[in-house]
């Protein structure tokens, strides 16, 4: 059987829905996209080189404009080259973006209505948002609570992992020093926490996980009171994000399910179905060497946003690839937990 041809920095084959253009020293086609080159901007172009090429033979040129006495001008600097995940500029493009609504593919039942007699009938294979906290047998401190407080009740020594948004890194620091930068007026970057567990910590004492969570995990209702292994520590997490920050896509760890709940801010999801070829795109999408060069959600059959505001939960189920943009500061709660609603995904 015949290859399918690929192109572009992605490597994916002809996609007709999306603009494309020719690099005139390679031949080789590049999605609009992929290489920071919008569709209108293209007819304005005389010669374009690709990112690769602009090596060895320079900037793209622009046409002469007629009447004009001055030679050809190099394309910007924001044109010709890629936009990095989690730069300044890749959020102000994302923000600029439109997107399906969730309201598509989302449930939207009430906290009361959420139980498990409704996930069996309903099935728990899209993400449900809650408006109101009310029903969901959840407790969260008041929203009047700050990242100050979780300093407080976790202890300021503690070293936690941060996220550096622009270079998509890993860092360490403690959780004073993170506050500290948080509470700061002016920050010279953009750090996010998503991986502050606190099962063990006074703050656990303060937060209490949905109802139909406790229900149904297996980790709360299954895992052996002697066990030679440790008891996982996925269950409360606090999230803390300054505004702009953002997770690229992922799926949630071991094939778990996931919940969040909006303390103060507000969170916004890009979620993508966990069909056979969504996950192989992204498959081939996370183990690209220009992964943090690529938008995933471009490579779907859709991406829907979902606004997550101040008060909401969402639970994401199995499977489902997600990206999280923060528009405001954000503070947040949230945890993972396996369950039986959905095992054959789970296991993939």
């Amino acid at each position: 059987m015949a290859s399918v041809p690929v192109y572009c920095l992605c490597r994916l084959p002809y996609d007709v829905t999306r603009f494309m253009i020719e690099c005139d020293g390679c031949q080789d086609w590049f999605h609009g996209s992929c290489v920071g080159v919008e569709e209108e901007q293209a007819a304005d172009i005389d010669v374009y080189h690709c990112p690769n090429c602009e090596i060895t033979h320079g900037p793209s040129v622009l046409k002469k404009r007629r009447g004009s006495q001055k030679q050809d001008v190099s394309v910007s600097r924001e044109m010709s080259q890629t936009v990095k995940t989690g730069s300044p500029q890749f959020i102000r493009e994302l923000r600029s973006r439109t997107f399906p609504s969730s309201d598509e593919i989302i449930l939207k039942p009430s906290g009361s209505q959420l139980t498990v007699e409704y996930l069996e009938e309903n099935s728990f294979s899209v993400p449900i948002l809650v408006i109101k906290k009310d029903g969901l047998g959840m407790t969260v401190p008041p929203p009047t609570f700050t990242v100050s407080d979780v300093e407080h009740y976790v202890g300021g020594d503690k070293i936690i992992d941060v996220i550096d948004v622009v270079r998509q890194a890993d860092c360490k620091m403690k959780l004073s020093e993170f506050v500290k930068y948080y509470n700061s007026p002016s920050r010279d970057k953009v750090l996010n926490v998503i991986s502050l567990e606190f099962s063990e910590t006074r703050l656990s004492n303060l937060v209490e996980t949905p109802k139909i969570v406790r229900k149904l995990s297996w980790v709360e209702n299954l895992w052996p009171e002697e066990s030679v292994f440790e008891r996982p520590s996925v269950q409360k997490y606090c999230l803390m994000g300054v505004k702009d920050s953002y997770t690229d896509f992922h799926i949630d760890f071991g094939g778990t399910s996931v919940w969040y709940h909006v303390l103060r801010g507000e969170k916004i999801f890009y979620l993508i179905r966990p069909t056979a070829a969504n996950l192989a795109l992204f498959e081939r999408w996370g183990s690209s060497s220009n992964q943090n060069e690529m938008f995933f959600g471009d490579q779907v059959d859709s991406c829907f946003k979902c606004s997550l505001k101040q008060g909401y939960t969402l639970f994401i189920p199995t499977g489902w690839i997600h990206a999280v943009l923060t528009p405001v500061d954000c503070l947040s709660f949230g945890g993972n937990f396996l369950h039986s609603l959905n095992i054959d995904m789970q296991l993939k």
